[in-house]
């Protein structure tokens, strides 16, 4: 994959393009300030990348990483992303996106609303369990003892197979989490989100920020996919 475009220029949008760059990946790296925005991003992240406008970002390479606030879904153009492999790190926080009806029943997943946001697109749920300033922390080259997993949930296997690949140039082993359905696993404040990469998992919530991560081994991962009970999203006030 020679290069991959990343729509999103925020925490988790820059670690992911930090990565890429590393592993001689090229970058259109877009966000909706304009590409003006982000001369300071490209010039730490060097010749491999370039900012474009959304729409570049959204044609470049085989596969996007979608990075952008769930309000910010629906002010995508239309078919934008139609037909492509999208890497989706999107989570639903009720205090910036307000109030879901459809999440808060339970009647889907974010990763589930998400795909009906997007007909047509090929969405992989990925990159949404981990804090940011983890991903460089944890990120490994293959058969490195200490490289951690992450984990991956889509309705399509190509697409799943492809971003399990380009995971693991990132520096992650990759646990197929199952389908869209299954995705509340590693949804906010349940079993395999964040706080299973924090080398104390027990970290005070307002320390969590600047708390420093361990490796994650794919089995650890795996239980803790496996045990995971399903939030009350309704319940959630952070």
């Amino acid at each position: 994959m020679p290069t991959l475009g990343i729509i999103g220029s925020g925490n988790i949008g820059s670690a992911v393009a930090r990565l890429a760059v590393a592993a001689d990946i090229d970058v259109v790296i877009a966000n909706s300030r304009g590409p003006q925005s982000l001369k300071d991003l490209i010039e730490e992240l060097g010749p491999r990348a370039i900012a474009g406008t959304v729409e570049e970002a959204a044609c470049a390479g085989e596969a996007t990483v979608l990075s952008v606030p769930l309000t910010a879904y629906r002010d995508l153009p239309a078919g934008l992303l139609t037909g492509r492999t999208v890497l989706d790190t999107g989570n639903y926080y009720p205090y910036r996106d307000g109030r879901i009806a459809a999440l808060d029943s339970e009647e889907m997943t974010t990763a589930e609303l998400e795909q009906q946001l997007l007909p047509g697109v090929l969405l992989v749920k990925a990159f949404n369990n981990i804090l940011a300033h983890h991903i460089p922390q944890l990120a490994r080259p293959a058969g490195a003892p200490d490289r951690s997993a992450l984990p991956v949930a889509s309705d399509d296997r190509g697409a799943k197979a492809r971003v399990a690949d380009l995971i693991g140039r990132l520096g992650f082993e990759v646990v197929d989490a199952g389908a869209l359905d299954e995705s509340w696993r590693f949804e906010p404040e349940a079993g395999a989100y964040t706080r299973i990469y924090l080398a104390d998992p027990d970290v005070p919530a307002e320390r969590i920020m600047q708390a420093p991560a361990a490796p994650l081994p794919a089995d650890k991962l795996q239980e803790a996919l496996r045990t995971a009970r399903r939030v009350k999203v309704a319940a959630r006030t952070f």
